[in-house]
């Protein structure tokens, strides 16, 4: 996983993106903006509708934006 963190208008506007990597590859990411996992592979669509399904994976993606860009400000 890699995660990138993006500031629009000092910090007022933050955006999480996290990347999902295997064997270099990104198969599914996690966009703050859009607030669900999107697959960018056959496997990484299977993987984002399952983890979309489970609201627990979700509410930590979307809580990263607060507590790992907000609070390193």
């Amino acid at each position: 996983q890699r995660t990138y963190h993006y500031f629009i208008n000092g910090t007022e506007k933050v955006r999480f993106v996290r990347r999902y990597i295997y064997n270099q590859k990104q198969y599914m990411m996690f966009d703050s903006d859009v607030g669900v996992l999107v697959g960018d592979t056959p496997y990484g669509e299977t993987q984002a509708r399952c983890c979309n399904g489970i609201p627990e994976i979700l509410e930590d993606n979307r809580a990263a934006v607060d507590t790992f860009c907000r609070a390193g400000c």
